[in-house]
């Protein structure tokens, strides 16, 4: 017997006897525990994703599985039913990201730092809003995903953390405390974010952006995942990118890094000759929907394009060209004078 070789015929099997039997009845039988992690969605109704896989088995190889031969995550039950095409959904919602609790933020920073309730029509507004936003994934969002009921309440979260609030704070998270901390060390630069943010998913500009790829998660801003996005996709335009290379060789210029100087043809010969990649120069709570500009770009090898992403507050290409000069400086100061006469 082979076990995890289950059928969809068999799901259906399964999804009949707990109709039939009733959900407590079914689970108890099999020793089953009601599902924490991920439901099955079948014809409108929920079931236990784990259970239903388990129990599944009886009807393909003899047996239903026990509760302790398998786990309902994503990388056991939850993925086998999904392979079978069910659908898969997450029992809770996701946690929120920094994009969501900068929206939420924004909106209790227009209330006064005041908490708002469910019915307030900008909570409701903004519950819409955050439906739109292309982060989770339909399996991971509940039925009652980002509802009035949770942006209220996460805007407590974050009000209740407030300098100038008295009572005591609920149970927040440190990136709602973060966040909080940007709106009030630079209200004018978030509250652009924030407008940036809604202007993108109000027009679906987010939607269709490539999503980033798995490596590239180092690559840090604290305007959040959705300008990053927009902003490597503006990078790798390869329209813009030519453009901004053929500018620089019309005035007789080298292709070199305006950070380091690395010249890829110098090093490397014909492989190395056209080559260098280009930065979106313009600071993310700038960069609206308006046309980008040659001006806008800078060409940089993609080691120092590595370090200009890879912790935020992101330099230019000048702060870090100095900060290269420095630490080249300090290098040269380390070497015996003895070596550096020679």
């Amino acid at each position: 017997m082979r076990k995890g070789s289950i059928s969809r015929d068999g799901v259906l099997k399964a999804i009949e006897e707990y109709d039939d039997r009733g959900r407590d009845r079914f689970l108890s039988e099999y020793g089953y525990k009601p599902a924490r992690g991920y439901v099955l969605i079948h014809e409108g109704r929920t079931y236990d994703s784990k259970a239903i896989a388990g129990v599944a088995h009886k009807f393909d190889q003899g047996r239903a599985l026990r509760p302790d031969e398998l786990s309902g995550g994503r990388s056991h039950a939850a993925r086998w039913l999904a392979r079978l095409g069910f659908m898969i959904r997450s029992s809770r919602d996701p946690d929120w990201t920094r994009d969501e609790i900068i929206l939420a933020c924004d909106l209790a920073m227009a209330n006064g730092w005041k908490r708002l309730e469910y019915n307030d029509p900008r909570v409701i507004e903004l519950s819409d809003l955050l439906q739109l936003m292309p982060i989770h994934p339909e399996e991971t969002r509940t039925e009652l995903f980002r509802n009035p009921n949770g942006v209220a309440r996460k805007t407590v979260d974050i009000t209740s953390r407030h300098p100038d609030y008295r009572g005591k704070p609920t149970n927040g998270n440190m990136l709602d405390v973060e966040v909080l901390n940007a709106f009030l060390t630079r209200p004018a630069e978030m509250a652009k974010v924030a407008q940036h943010i809604r202007d993108g998913l109000a027009t679906g500009e987010f939607q269709a952006l490539p999503p980033e790829a798995e490596e590239e998660d180092d690559y840090s801003a604290p305007e959040g995942r959705l300008l990053i996005r927009r902003h490597r996709s503006r990078e790798r335009d390869k329209g813009l990118r030519k453009k901004k290379i053929d500018s620089v060789l019309r005035q007789g210029c080298p292709l070199t890094c305006e950070a380091c100087g690395f010249d890829f043809e110098a090093t490397y010969g014909p492989r190395g000759a056209g080559y260098i990649e280009c930065h979106h120069i313009v600071p993310l709570h700038e960069a609206g929907e308006g046309r980008t500009k040659l001006s806008d770009l800078a060409l940089i090898c993609a080691n120092c394009h590595r370090m200009i992403h890879r912790r935020a507050p992101w330099p230019t290409p000048g702060e870090l060209r100095h900060l290269i000069q420095e630490a080249r400086g300090q290098d040269k100061a380390r070497i015996p004078l003895s070596r550096r006469l020679n």
